[in-house]
């Protein structure tokens, strides 16, 4: 945990020589002190699309996707798709969350405060957030209320899950209380996001404190139904339309592409899965050509199987499509066809699938629509895919939400939760389909604590049978 108090804007190194000649002067021009919170959140609203909710200098995002059997690897196995992993393997996930990001989150917040810029203080509570419950979501039990005291506490006791979830949904209850105070210092250009519009980040926030109701319809304490009622109350003032996306935009140009499409280079390692692929012709899914791109050998739509023992030609697998893997697509974070989802999966759990079947039905052409599929071919895939019934609501809500969610991390927590999508263990699995990542060694050596004995199909706290 020493790295973690490394931060993006204060870990610049002065050489003794260097700092002769300001001998007499009290405050060092070449190690600032202190910046502004523009400079801080640009660059962390960055860190967090590109290392967290993608793969950059981290495995976390590709692993899951993995797991999710949505990715494979052109790869001999054993690899991370047949759930071989290494502590070490983590290592630069730990490093992005804690380093890159919930550091500086925690900094952000403390100038803002201090400095009466609600706004920024609000958004800096949102996005600590989602950070520390992505986190949570992947290993567990995590440091959140020792882990940044400085130099003072290098060894933090890890916080459980549980109280983790709770601090969670109080730092988007005081990121609304932050947005309602109407600070007139907003971001602008330095906010990716939503450019410092307020009203769409108290909407993220309210979706967001939906989504980690939800997440605990089986937790122990917890019920299905208080849960729910929750998350509706919460979505009356989350998300209303595509426009209240959050997400990081990027123009294509060189320096300046979308993560993904950088995973999913021609040549890479990367392709899409059988599994992901198949599901799209089996359904017969209008979205198949928006988000899979056919196998440049062949022109058809192939997956990769994982734990084939054999490498296959890159060029004969499909690779991510147009709309989320081309240089210049945005990189989704939060959206509203999930809120949509959300909504029915809360709705049906209250009040049945009649009452859910119009927002299942919503949330699908919200997400439709944005892909620019045709309302006839809209309406032609909803009807073959049938009327939500007690039996089968569970299934359609999230076999639909994780196309919707394509390439989230929060598909593994569903996966996990409900049992959707179904899968089965891969061909030459070394393991039973794992329910979390391992703890990193960098971690395991600087700071031991119990949790890291955790084995990768051991369930969360949440994640109850």
């Amino acid at each position: 945990m020493k790295n973690k108090y490394i931060t993006l804007v204060t870990c610049a190194l002065v050489s003794f020589t260097g700092c002769k000649k300001y001998i007499d002067v009290n405050q060092d021009p070449n190690r600032p002190i202190d910046v502004k919170e523009s400079l801080i959140l640009a660059p962390v609203e960055a860190a967090i699309s590109q290392n967290i909710t993608a793969a950059g200098g981290g495995n976390l995002a590709i692993v899951l996707q993995q797991y999710l059997q949505v990715i494979a690897l052109n790869q001999v196995p054993p690899n991370f798709g047949t759930y071989l992993m290494y502590h070490q393997d983590m290592d630069g996930d730990w490093y992005n969350f804690y380093v890159q990001v919930m550091n500086n989150l925690v900094l952000l917040d403390k100038k803002a405060e201090a400095d009466g810029n609600a706004n920024y203080a609000a958004i800096s509570k949102i996005l600590l957030a989602y950070t520390l419950g992505s986190a949570t979501d992947a290993w567990g039990d995590v440091p959140y209320s020792k882990g940044f005291g400085g130099t003072d506490n290098l060894t933090p006791t890890y916080d459980s899950q549980e109280a983790v979830y709770t601090q969670v949904q109080t730092l988007l209850d005081n990121a609304i209380a932050d947005i309602a105070k109407n600070s007139t210092t907003a971001p602008s250009g330095d906010d990716y996001y939503y450019t410092g519009d307020m009203t769409k980040w108290k909407k993220a926030a309210y979706t967001l404190k939906a989504r980690y109701y939800m997440h605990l319809t089986k937790a122990p304490g917890h019920t299905a139904a208080a849960q729910a009622q929750l998350a509706l109350t919460a979505l009356e003032n989350g998300m209303v339309s595509n426009d209240d996306d959050m997400k990081m935009p990027f123009s294509g140009a060189a320096g300046a592409e979308n993560p993904w499409q950088q995973n999913f280079l021609p040549g890479s390692t990367l392709v899409l899965a059988s599994t992901f692929v198949d599901g799209f012709k089996t359904r017969k899914d209008p979205r198949l050509s928006k988000m899979v791109a056919p196998a440049i050998e062949t022109g058809l739509y192939t997956g990769r199987q994982i734990g084939l023992e054999d490498i296959g030609s890159l060029e004969s697998y499909s690779l991510g499509g147009s709309f989320y893997a081309s240089t210049s697509s945005n990189n989704y974070i939060v959206t509203y066809s999930e809120a949509l989802f959300l909504k029915a999966e809360a709705t049906f759990v209250l009040s049945g699938a009649t009452a859910a079947q119009p927002v299942y039905l919503l949330a699908v052409k919200s997400h439709m629509s944005k892909l620019g599929i045709a309302d006839a071919d809209v309406n032609t895939y909803l009807a073959s895919r049938g009327t939500l019934t007690s039996a089968n609501a569970m299934q359609l809500i999230i076999e639909e939400k994780v196309v919707a969610n394509f390439l989230s991390m929060e598909n593994y927590v569903d996966w996990r939760r409900t049992g959707y999508p179904a899968l089965t263990k891969v061909k030459n699995a070394l393991s039973d389909i794992p329910r979390r990542v391992l703890y990193p060694q960098s971690e395991m050596t600087s700071n031991p604590q119990p949790q890291q004995s955790a084995k990768l199909t051991d369930r969360l706290w949440w994640d109850v049978q």
